[in-house]
């Protein structure tokens, strides 16, 4: 359960997107701590797709444990959990430009976690689609400041909208939470999934502070999982990103523990750059590559490039310390040498 420490107008929190595999994990986190969950889905494809979704947390209970011996750490997130759940489940369909599906979502909630995801007609970062999640984040943080019950909005992000700027060799102090992507330098380079995550970020953060809507916001890294392939709008810019030393990744536990956390705990303010692990050697560089495109040729390296290591140039010091101080339960990242 939340802590006592921190009290919501209502035990009733909402996640939009539910259908992302992140949001449909922070759902099944939340229900696993007690809350009631409005899960709000987009209506691209079948709905059914996604409500099939929410019954099947519940097959997973009483399967996963007689099928799997050795679970992962996505997969041990369902411990906890029973069918008596699905009765604290509220599913609606909410479409980001649709205002009145946005408040109908909202209703009753204390808190919102929302990811913006693509639609499924829509997939790849253009500038068609850096016009969608601008006014998506808009539509939907309107929405909160229209919700009288709203207490806090957790926005995910990400690292894109931190580390890209023409002068980021220059910079003497490692990366956070102060820092954002230059939008010049994004358009320049065609960089759009850094430049649609820092404009809606911008707008989300103009829009909450005109309003007095209390947020905070994950700028998370890149997310790791069985999905993760070549084609992810993240990895645009990959190579500059591994030589400056910002090439950071996170897993699924790790991003909705981040998350949850943030959202409980009553210190939280601002941003939040959320990632477990920075790609700065060879070895994690290949062993990357081979994950996100495992039918590619093998290629011989130097020794001298398997032994180089990149300084690590991002910091995520404000995260860790607010997950240790608050108690959660996955092991902050590693701190960068001194």
């Amino acid at each position: 359960m939340a802590p006592a420490s921190f009290h919501h107008t209502s035990n009733a929190v909402c996640v939009m997107d539910a259908s992302g595999r992140l949001g449909s994990t922070i759902v099944l986190r939340l229900l696993q701590r007690g809350y009631t969950v409005h899960a709000a889905v987009q209506h691209h494809g079948e709905l059914i797709h996604h409500i099939f979704f929410f019954f099947f947390f519940c097959l997973v209970v009483f399967f996963f444990p007689y099928i799997l011996d050795d679970r992962s750490s996505d997969e041990s997130q369902f411990s906890g959990l029973s069918c008596d759940h699905s009765k604290k489940l509220k599913i609606f369909r909410s479409d980001p430009f649709d205002y009145q599906s946005i408040i109908h979502a909202l209703k009753g909630c204390s808190g919102l976690f929302y990811s913006f995801e693509p639609p499924q007609d829509q997939p790849t970062y253009d500038e068609f689609m850096l016009e969608v999640e601008v006014r998506a984040a808009h539509n939907v943080l309107e929405a909160c400041a229209q919700t009288e019950t709203i207490d806090k909005v957790v926005f995910t992000s990400s690292i894109t909208a931190v580390v890209w700027k023409d002068d980021r060799k220059s910079i003497e102090s490692d990366l956070d939470e102060r820092h954002w992507s230059d939008v010049n330098f994004c358009r320049k380079f065609k960089l759009w999934h850094a430049l649609s995550k820092t404009l809606a970020e911008k707008t989300a953060w103009a829009l909450t502070m005109d309003r007095g809507v209390n947020m905070v916001s994950i700028n998370a890294g890149l997310l790791m999982g069985p999905d993760v392939s070549i084609s992810n709008p993240y990895l645009k810019g990959a190579a500059e990103m591994y030589e400056d030393g910002v090439f950071v990744t996170v897993d699924l536990k790790f991003l909705v523990d981040a998350h949850i956390c943030v959202f409980e705990d009553i210190s939280s303010y601002g941003r939040y750059l959320c990632f477990n692990h920075v790609v700065n050697r060879h070895e994690d560089a290949f062993k990357l590559a081979q994950t996100l495109t495992p039918s590619a040729p093998i290629l011989p390296q130097s020794n001298d490039d398997d032994m180089r290591i990149i300084q690590q140039r991002i910091s995520n010091k404000k995260l860790n310390q607010l997950m240790v101080d608050f108690g959660c339960e996955s092991q902050v990242a590693d701190a960068p040498p001194a």
